[in-house]
């Protein structure tokens, strides 16, 4: 068995995985790297982002060399090279968890228990959730899910498909990075500055890829198509924007507008505005069955895409 099959069936099983099992409840392999990451700030943590460039490099680094470590030990074991794929692409997605948050925050508005939901929404987004009534929370989900079904899934797929089980942690390692020391806090506004670009970056790939097949799954591929070229660029996130706009017109919904995090108000353009809606809880679960198209589909181009362009050089 080749390398490249043995890392398509490798993700297929971890992607089937995380639908079956989730996230473990406990000993999360993303949040072991979590503590290592924050023990790190510690010992470097200054004001100056030449100091938060080196813990992104130490970081991310560290991750990607376990990486290929790990898959150079198992190179002569078709068997154990599934193995490992599958173990760390179940590790690094999280499409599942994404879904059972996003279905309790709905679960909660539909029982009319504001309340509750707002307790849950923490689960999924940095929102304040006193800020927000019940359609304002039920934005905040569908926006949520948009863009972690990038983050979470397709964004790991792609990486995974162009660097195998190095690619896959490298992609976790910078997306975790970025939201531990990313966000513009009086701590973290240079120290993260490294973490916030590289996974613009690294970002970047499994959006466009992402707002494509929101598209083409979502029930309105025009309206998809639509809102993404009128307003993606229009977002103040690189990445969030195409997706966030794909999946409104996907939905027939208007994302954005006004949010607050912790306390800080920010005003976003409205996505899909002309054409959309205001979001329903209903909305909630419709997101979610999109997200788990996208991820499918995302398995299938990705790992196909390996395939197909590997085997070009045999």
């Amino acid at each position: 068995m080749g390398a490249d099959r043995s890392y398509a069936y490798g993700a297929a099983a971890g992607l089937l995985g995380d639908l079956l099992l989730g996230d473990p409840r406990r000993g999360h392999p993303v949040a072991a790297f979590g503590r290592a990451a924050g023990a790190v700030e510690r010992v470097l943590w200054r004001d100056h982002r030449g100091w938060g460039a080196l813990h992104t490099a130490v970081c991310a680094g560290g991750a990607v060399a376990l990486g290929a470590v790990a898959e150079r030990a198992v190179r002569r074991s078709p068997a154990a090279s599934v193995a490992l794929t599958a173990a760390a692409t179940w590790a690094v997605v999280g499409g599942t968890s994404l879904a059972r948050e996003a279905r309790a925050v709905g679960r909660a508005l539909r029982d009319g228990d504001v309340d509750a939901a707002r307790a849950r929404l923490p689960h999924l987004c940095g929102r304040d959730p006193q800020a927000l009534d019940a359609d304002g929370i039920a934005r905040a989900v569908v926006e949520s899910v948009a863009e972690n079904t990038s983050d979470a899934v397709v964004g790991a797929l792609v990486w995974g498909a162009v660097g195998g089980v190095p690619g896959l942690l490298g992609f976790r390692a910078v997306n975790t990075l970025d939201a531990m020391v990313g966000h513009r806090s009086p701590r973290f506004v240079r120290y993260g500055w490294a973490s916030a670009r590289l996974d613009d970056v690294a970002g970047w790939p499994g959006a466009r890829l992402t707002a494509a097949l929101a598209a083409l799954a979502g029930p309105d591929p025009r309206g998809a198509v639509r809102a993404w070229r009128a307003d993606a660029g229009r977002h103040p996130s690189p990445n969030a924007g195409p997706v966030e706009a794909s999946f409104a017109g996907a939905l027939g919904v208007r994302l954005g507008g006004t949010l607050s995090y912790g306390g800080r108000v920010e005003h976003r353009p409205v996505l899909n505005g002309a054409a959309g809606r205001p979001v329903a809880v209903t909305d909630i679960d419709r997101a979610v069955r999109l997200s788990r198209r996208v991820g499918l589909l995302a398995l299938g181009v990705t790992a196909g895409a390996r395939l197909l362009w590997k085997g070009r050089g045999t």
